[in-house]
């Protein structure tokens, strides 16, 4: 029978069946010799294969080739990943500039990690109403950059529900990951765009600025305007997962298209004469902080870079 996975637990996986029930499901003991080096072998957004047994629960036996996913390096095992979602439409990364503060470093690494999988991202800034004019002109100046870059995005509120129905068109019809830093306010934004949903929020940590965890699992949540939304829970660091350092270059595209006229077909974009890119970075083509975020993924060989918090 087979059946897509809407929600994990962690040892158990909720499948709806193409008839329309849902049955909590775990997944076959010898399921996870298949040479799956993740923490979760299953993901939300799987389609799966599944056995239903009598106690009226079922085994899921295998998983149907992903069209693409968002993976991360585990945060505690360095050579296992953490796959947030699979077969998706569009990611939204939800950002903010304070409360807490999102590193660019970590919105570069998101971006890379999309691109090198094939999932669209949009950006969405949120918490536009705590800004100051400082952090006004640094909205504006981040906007700018990423749109320039080829990213879409959007400035809301969802505190008071300011932009949130710009988003609902193109969430239409689609399946839509929805992920960022804890304390970003997904959970306030799903409460607005899903109030059934009804889901936990968290005030924000005053002695670190930092978001607490409100969502624990992922989970699918359907969407009366057609599609689907991917609750995930808060993540705090971006560790890239099986990318050789000569392929990170085209993950970010602006990069990418300098280095076509570097001089050496191997050039790392660090230190080799005759290179495009940085002197592409020294006429402020591309912004340094973009280019400290490919640095940061170059280094991810050493195996204690993932363990920092992007």
């Amino acid at each position: 029978m087979k059946g897509l996975v809407i929600k994990n637990t962690g040892s158990w996986y909720t499948v709806r069946t193409d008839d329309g029930r849902t049955i909590e499901s775990k997944i076959k003991g010898n399921f996870r010799l298949k040479g799956i080096r993740s923490t979760n072998p299953v993901a939300v957004g799987d389609v799966v294969q599944i056995t239903v047994n009598q106690e009226g629960t079922a085994f899921i036996t295998d998983i149907e080739d992903r069209r693409n996913y968002i993976i991360r390096r585990s945060q505690n095992l360095s050579k296992q990943s953490h796959i947030l979602a699979a077969n998706v439409d569009q990611a939204f990364l939800v950002v903010t500039l304070r409360y807490p503060e999102t590193s660019t470093t970590f919105i570069d690494r998101f971006l890379a990690s999309a691109e090198a999988y094939d999932v669209p991202v949009v950006l969405v800034f949120n918490k536009t109403d705590l800004l100051n004019d400082d952090d006004r002109h640094l909205l504006e100046m981040m906007t700018t950059l990423y749109e320039n870059i080829g990213y879409r995005y959007f400035a809301i509120s969802a505190a008071n529900n300011e932009g949130v129905d710009t988003l609902m068109p193109i969430m239409k019809d689609k399946i839509t990951l929805l992920s960022g830093n804890s304390g970003v306010g997904k959970s306030t934004l799903i409460n607005l765009i899903l109030p059934e949903a009804n889901l936990r929020t968290a005030e924000i940590s005053d002695a670190h600025n930092t978001g607490m965890h409100t969502t624990t699992f992922s989970e699918m949540l359907q969407l009366p305007c057609g599609g689907y939304l991917i609750d995930t829970p808060g993540i705090k660091g971006f560790g890239s997962f099986d990318m050789e350092p000569e392929e990170i270059t085209s993950y970010f595209p602006e990069i990418f298209r300098f280095s076509k006229n570097c001089r050496f077909s191997n050039c790392t974009h660090t230190h080799e004469p005759g290179c495009a890119v940085l002197d592409a970075i020294e006429k402020h083509y591309i912004a340094q902080s973009r280019y400290q975020s490919y640095l940061s993924m170059l280094a991810d060989k050493d195996e204690n870079k993932y363990r920092e918090a992007y």
